[in-house]
């Protein structure tokens, strides 16, 4: 009889684990209306060696909607770790929003074109060769001075570029189903964003001009050099009339500015709570600045060539522009 609960508990343990993975690959958020298009925007480079790549994404407010999160550099929270982004996708008559993790394979992102080496399918930024990671400049900045873990790898690059900035999976967006590399990443153990992540959304939604109402999809912060950082706008130029960041923190930009403090605790896209990350000054510096056009990338692991219909976009590397 003590066999018999000894194995019960320990399928309930197992359950218990189960669910706990697919808790974080699950919605947080049903929408009726889609998410704006896909700006496109300059990457800053990355600050410091073994930053990582979040890109940037449309997040919802119920009081004021859809409100961009920039694209951010951020710290893993440990060595071998590749983040998977947040997507959106249609079912049943309404946008579900898909937090993003923490893996060591990177799962499935709605065949979201996100540019910066998330193509759709995998990611071709970088990798990582034992506990450093490698960033693959065809497809990412970074800041050389400080950073000499660098190779170029231009097979993740696709050199026809398709004006196509679809933020959703689902009808009238991107059509993508996981493959089975996904669904394998999608089975593995997660790690939730970290409060890093959570406090860089949760600033974003403090920001009206990071609202789809108030900038018409063409937020005034598009990215941000680390979180807490610089802003900068789509071009590349530091986004002076935002108020994210230490850079602009006492600014008050007219017709700007915070919201209201009682908006500023509204919860987050993703309800799990943050694991702490590890964390890591940075001046621009001269750089061959990377756009979030569509590119074709590689899973880093698997090996496998990226299946044509999951990167339907991509604009040359700056050193290939076309005119």
């Amino acid at each position: 009889m003590k066999k018999v609960a000894k194995i019960f508990i320990l399928l309930c343990a197992m359950s218990f684990a189960v669910s706990k993975t697919y808790a974080q690959v699950s919605l947080s958020i049903s929408v009726g209306t889609p998410p704006p298009e896909m700006p496109v925007y300059v990457q800053p480079p990355c600050p410091v060696d073994g930053y990582m790549w979040q890109p940037g994404y449309w997040a919802y407010d119920d009081a004021d909607g859809y409100y961009w999160v920039p694209g951010v550099w951020v710290a893993a929270p440990q060595p071998g770790y590749l983040w998977t982004p947040a997507y959106w996708g249609y079912d049943g008559g309404h946008y579900g929003f898909h937090a993003g993790y923490w893996g060591l394979h990177v799962g499935f992102y709605g065949g979201i074109n996100y540019g910066f080496g998330y193509g759709g399918y995998g990611y071709g930024g970088g990798r990582w060769d034992g506990g450093h990671f490698r960033y693959n400049t065809a497809v990412v900045s970074v800041n050389t001075t400080v950073i000499h873990n660098t190779y170029i790898d231009n097979t993740v690059v696709r050199n026809t570029y398709v004006n196509n900035h679809t933020s959703f999976n689902g009808p009238g967006g991107v059509s993508a189903r996981p493959r089975p590399e996904e669904q394998s990443a999608m089975r593995e153990q997660h790690i939730q964003p970290t409060s890093e992540q959570l406090n860089h959304q949760q600033l974003a939604s403090k920001d009206r001009n990071q609202f789809a109402s108030v900038n018409s999809g063409h937020p005034t912060a598009a990215a941000m050099n680390k979180v807490g950082g610089r802003p900068f706008d789509a071009q590349g130029h530091v986004a002076t009339s935002s108020t994210l960041g230490h850079f602009n923190a006492n600014r008050n930009p007219a017709g700007g500015g915070n919201r209201p403090a009682n908006n500023g605790n509204r919860p987050a896209n993703n309800p799990n709570q943050g694991k702490p990350a590890n964390t890591g000054a940075f001046k621009p510096q001269p750089q061959v600045q990377q756009h979030n056009q569509p590119q074709r990338t590689q899973p880093n692991r698997s090996g496998q060539q990226p299946h044509p219909h999951n990167n339907p976009r991509q604009q040359p590397p700056p050193h290939e522009k076309k005119g």
